[in-house]
């Protein structure tokens, strides 16, 4: 007996074409109303499939029916009227026959009060919930994706556990805060992804490494790596410590390096990896009397000539020395031996690179539309818009990780002099006064305040150092005096 679709022709082509705005309305379990009766009707998309048999946690199993050409299932169940978790087995048209948990039979994993405080600008730990984290969810194990496109009309996880198709897993909008979600059971530590974005307005496909992923893969290789850390902190003592360590009055002697360049391997050009560089330069800082050393950027970056301060991966240790844990035990190590850590922390622009945060999703997410604001001609990049909730959520989360998640003690801000004047590196007529016609870039102003008011209630006893080298009054000053509050100014 032939089967009737209970889709109309044109979501069963938009679901097989890529193209649906809200997948979790037709795919997974949905309740249906057929000849006046109301049924369940679970659908799947599966282009690889030759043969689909869903399996409910009780009762008997059925073989799903192909509605669409390109591997749209559906199955309507005759007589069950309560809802039920179920799995999918499915046996493709090569290859061994195997069994997946539905991702479109979860609710969402977002709760109200992260989705306000985003909403808000006022969300301090973002990277607890978006990118990439492994969870189990009702006994499945797999990974939460969550990611800012508020101008794309799909966005999909693609990756190595489903043939880089976007088709496969298209996420959940929450439409008023821009943010997509999915949670894709047996995705683990180690898979291989990116998210594919269609924008609403503009017929073509981006392919982006995740803004908020903890590890990559290792350049020129672009894709975003679900990680889990394993390690363990041992610096208990360097931690409780360190307020008196570096209060004011106290003397600093900080070794600024470059993890790249500071020492090779034997063979002359092959890096050390972030243990190999921890068991080398803390005998030589010890030696030497310094009580701090400053890593230039370490997040990832593209180009081995920028030294690291063109970003792409501003939640991802570079792989190019090792993994996340690799750089835990290097900052470990030396709050053992009594040296501080401070790192390079670049808020003010990023690189063009195609599968980073430029026009992330069809649009300047990030950045600022105007070339005239949103373009550092000298060097190349794009400025960061510190008007938008994306990118201050963004930003001051990610200070937060480093202090958090690194043991970091201390964030040297790049670049500052560049967010806090309009008119930095501009001639007459290529740059855009502030509302008050003057120079000042209002918004910078009140993001770097925000970061550091942010920084020292968080973690006291940790430095905020501007690198900034103009007249501009107060760099070092409290906020409730008119100054930006950082710690020291690094001229």
């Amino acid at each position: 007996m032939a089967h009737s679709p209970t889709l109309k022709i044109e979501e069963i082509t938009a679901i097989s074409n890529g193209v649906h705005g809200d997948p979790f309305a037709v795919l997974g379990l949905h309740e249906t109303e057929l000849s006046g009766k109301k049924k369940l009707v679970v659908r799947t998309f599966q282009p690889n499939a030759k043969k689909i048999t869903v399996l409910p946690d009780s009762g008997k199993s059925a073989e799903l029916h192909k509605i669409s050409d390109e591997g749209l299932f559906e199955y309507q169940f005759p007589r069950r009227k309560n809802r039920f978790f179920y799995d999918f087995e499915i046996e493709p048209y090569e290859g061994k026959t195997y069994r997946i948990t539905d991702p479109y039979q979860f609710l969402s994993q977002l709760s109200d009060f992260d989705l306000q405080l985003w909403g808000e600008g006022n969300h301090h730990h973002t990277y607890n919930w978006m990118g990439a984290h492994v969870r189990e969810i009702a006994g499945v194990k797999g990974t939460l994706f969550v990611v800012a496109a508020p101008e794309a009309g799909r966005v999909s996880v693609v990756g190595s556990f489903n043939n880089w198709d976007g088709r496969m897993h298209p996420m959940r909008l929450h439409g008023a805060q821009g943010i997509w979600e999915i949670f894709i059971p047996h995705v683990g530590p180690g898979d291989l992804y990116k998210f594919e974005i269609k924008p609403k307005f503009r017929d073509e496909i981006l392919l982006k490494s995740d803004p908020y992923a903890f590890a990559s893969e290792l350049r020129p290789s672009t894709a975003s790596k679900v990680w889990e850390s394993n390690f363990k902190w041992s610096d208990k003592n360097w931690m409780n410590e360190r307020g008196s360590v570096q209060s004011l009055d106290k003397p600093m002697a900080v070794y600024e390096i470059h993890p790249g360049s500071w020492r090779k391997k034997d063979d002359g050009h092959t890096f050390l990896n972030y243990r190999e560089l921890a068991d080398q330069l803390i005998p030589y800082l010890t030696e030497m009397g310094y009580t701090h050393v400053e890593m230039m950027p370490v997040a990832e970056h593209p180009y081995d000539p920028s030294w690291g301060y063109q970003i792409t991966g501003y939640f991802a240790v570079t792989s190019r020395y090792g993994t996340p844990d690799d750089f835990k035990y290097l900052v470990n190590q030396c709050h053992k031996a009594g040296i501080g850590v401070f790192v390079d922390w670049v808020p003010a622009h990023f690189t063009k690179d195609e599968h980073g945060l430029r026009m992330f999703d069809g649009t300047a997410l990030y950045e600022h539309s105007d070339p005239r604001q949103g373009e550092h001609t000298d060097w190349g990049t794009n400025i960061f818009n510190y008007g938008r909730i994306e990118v201050i959520n963004f930003l001051i989360s990610n200070a937060v990780f480093w202090l958090e998640e690194y043991h970091i003690d201390g964030l040297r801000v790049d670049a500052v002099a560049s967010m806090l004047y309009l008119d930095y590196s501009r001639e007459e007529g290529e740059w855009i006064p502030n509302q008050y016609g003057g120079r000042e870039n209002l918004e910078a102003i009140h993001f770097l305040r925000k970061f550091n008011a942010v920084v020292h209630e968080y973690f006291p006893g940790t430095l905020t150092m501007a690198e900034e080298s103009t007249s501009w009054q107060g760099v070092s000053r409290p906020i409730e005096t008119g100054g930006l509050g950082f710690d020291y100014k690094w001229n």
